[in-house]
């Protein structure tokens, strides 16, 4: 029996003012959501005596890909695929470029050996597969299933590395915060709660960014692929901007990058695969956002020399990556709108 294939639902705006709202209300639940969700979970994960990369680069990367995740659900079951692929790939523009851009404006970050050898080349590969898989007009289950496994051998290979690597009193700063301002008597079963309530949380503002974007953009005009890609994009990755920064000002750098690539890889890897497979039918891939999906593998391929030049992200290069992202940004609305 053929698969079905998705079919956009018809959608009208509504009051410029109140899908504005709806926007910004969305945002701020996914904000304290992942914030929520990274807390606990960081905190469970340091009472397992995981070290502060492998934090990064599982527990913190997939918690901050959750408003990713919910966005792009609920998106593609309201039958708007191009804003779920669109946040998907200008989120990860916005990771590598601008965010980890401003990491290394505020202090040079460097680089470590697995990241190098392992997490990059990783990020590197699954940003090609979801660009050859995303050049005809579809994204069937089988790819989706393809890209979960780079996904989950991804996270193995994180685990593996991270326990050879791991030393007693490897601490992730952010874990020890966290545990330091809970009360003493704070148990896992309440970092449990928190982190399933967390996730209901997300997915509550994960609606209403959908619903306040999908509708902004049928008043304006302007395509649910462009809203994807620019405001969708930057707002859910919040998450992502604030974890990192306070990171890097705490010296963290080691989480600072593990957050970005590791949420990168996920994006693409669980992220657009899960969306693909729990909603019905193949995924489309709108046309207009092929040649993005290009940008983010010829991105990926750019850090490469990047990060092997003195093993270590200068403010040069930073802000270069910064000015690379506004020149994106510019050259989108200006083609796009």
């Amino acid at each position: 029996m053929p698969r079905r294939v998705w079919r956009p639902q018809t959608f009208r705006g509504g009051n410029v003012t109140t899908d504005v709202l709806l926007l910004l209300a969305g945002l701020a639940v996914l904000v304290f959501g992942a914030e929520v969700l990274v807390r606990s979970g960081t905190n469970l994960a340091a009472r397992l005596g995981i070290s502060p990369l492998t934090i990064g680069l599982t527990v913190v990367a997939i918690g901050t890909s959750m408003p990713e995740l919910a966005v792009g659900i609920d998106a593609a079951a309201r039958g708007n695929p191009g804003l779920a692929v669109g946040n998907i790939v200008g989120t990860n523009l916005v990771n590598i470029l601008l965010i980890l851009g401003l990491s290394a404006l505020i202090a040079p970050i460097p680089i470590a050996r697995r990241t190098l050898y392992f997490d990059l080349p990783l990020m590197t590969v699954s940003a090609l597969a979801v660009y050859f898989l995303g050049r005809g007009e579809m994204l069937s289950t089988r790819d989706a299933w393809l890209l979960l496994l780079i996904g989950v051998l991804y996270t193995v290979g994180v685990v593996i590395l991270g326990r050879r690597e791991q030393n007693g009193s490897a601490k992730s700063t952010l874990a020890t915060e966290s545990e330091s301002s809970s009360t003493p008597t704070r148990s896992a079963f309440k970092d449990v709660s928190l982190l399933l309530g967390s996730l209901i949380v997300i997915v509550i503002g994960a609606d209403l960014l959908v619903r306040g974007s999908v509708s902004i953009a049928a008043n304006l005009g302007v395509s649910d692929v462009v809203i994807g890609l620019t405001i969708v994009a930057i707002g859910t990755s919040a998450p992502e901007l604030v974890t990192t920064l306070v990171a890097t000002f705490r010296g963290q750098r080691d989480i600072a990058i593990g957050n970005l690539i590791g949420s990168s890889v996920y994006n693409i890897a669980f992220v657009l695969a899960i969306t693909t497979i729990v909603v019905p039918g193949d995924m489309p891939v709108p046309a207009a956002i092929r040649i993005d999906l290009a940008i983010v593998a010829l991105v990926s391929l750019a850090c490469i020399p990047v990060f092997l030049t003195h093993k270590t992200v200068t403010r040069i290069e930073g802000a270069l990556f910064v000015r690379a992202y506004c020149a994106y940004l510019g050259w989108l609305i200006a083609t796009r709108t």
